[in-house]
């Protein structure tokens, strides 16, 4: 890996040959993951959320999330990116510091979406732009090189559809965005629609419907990168709901005979 971590970052994105970026929740599961394979990290904003007994959406304060982030890349030796929400703040000049907070603890890239948390919206499509145009120029002046990523959030968020997802990652990547990311567009060939909307690196969730699909498959749809969002925490969640329910309602313990052993865990801590 070179000194320069953001271009050890941006080097993983090649189009059609996607890497899996894994979002971790803790020090834990950051060293398991790049124990186990990953070439670069993720925070995700809702896991970590959940680590602090909250809701996803806004709740983590930047200077958490920055606390949060910073643990994870001392933790590691692989690239880490922060997900970042909207930047934590609406004006254009916050999201431009939040870059520059977040290079000067080792991140190699962040994202930031278009979802405005106090409203419970989305910002209006010039503003949208605007703030990824600001959050650029402060990642372009940095000493080192920085990956960011633009996110259209309307689709998840049920709040707009296709033409309008594809209008603004095609301004975003014109505002300066390094990859652009569409979460959970309706289908596969919506997501090829994403990748022919631009020729810069686009990210792809690996949830939902999209948990069906292989790396294989997303490769061929020209898909960059692979990042799991929530989705592992949730399944960890899953496991504890259920197996928690099974003790408290039914006195079962069955299930617990099925944890990983602990030298298989603490081999990949050491």
């Amino acid at each position: 890996m070179t000194d320069d971590i953001g271009a050890t970052f941006r080097a993983l994105h090649v189009p059609g040959k996607p890497f899996i970026l894994a979002n971790a929740w803790d020090i834990g599961s950051a060293k398991m993951l790049a124990g186990l394979g990953a070439e670069a990290i993720a925070t995700s904003s809702a896991a970590h959320a959940f680590t602090l007994g909250r809701p996803d959406g806004g709740t983590v304060t930047r200077d958490e999330a920055l606390a949060h982030a910073q643990d994870l890349v001392a933790a590691v030796d692989v690239p880490v990116s922060g997900d970042f929400e909207n930047g934590f703040g609406d004006a254009p000049e916050t999201c431009a510091e939040t870059v520059r907070l977040s290079a000067e603890i080792g991140l190699a890239g962040i994202s930031i979406e278009d979802a405005d948390f106090e409203r419970k919206g989305l910002y209006a499509f010039e503003f949208a732009v605007e703030r990824i145009r600001a959050a650029a120029s402060a990642a372009r002046a940095l000493p080192g090189d920085f990956v960011l990523v633009a996110r259209a959030d309307g689709i998840i968020n049920k709040q707009y559809g296709m033409e309008e997802a594809l209008k603004r990652i095609q301004a975003f990547d014109e505002a300066g965005a390094d990859c652009l990311y569409v979460p959970l567009p309706p289908g596969m060939q919506s997501l090829k629609n994403v990748v022919r909307a631009t020729e810069k690196p686009v990210n792809a969730l690996a949830a939902g419907q999209f948990s069906k699909f292989s790396r294989e498959e997303f490769a061929a749809a020209g898909v960059a990168r692979i990042s799991l969002g929530s989705a592992l925490a949730r399944v960890t969640h899953r496991v504890i709901h259920d197996i928690a329910g099974a003790m408290f309602e039914a006195g079962d313990f069955s299930a617990l005979g099925a944890g990983i052993r602990g030298d298989v865990v603490d081999k990949l801590l050491d």
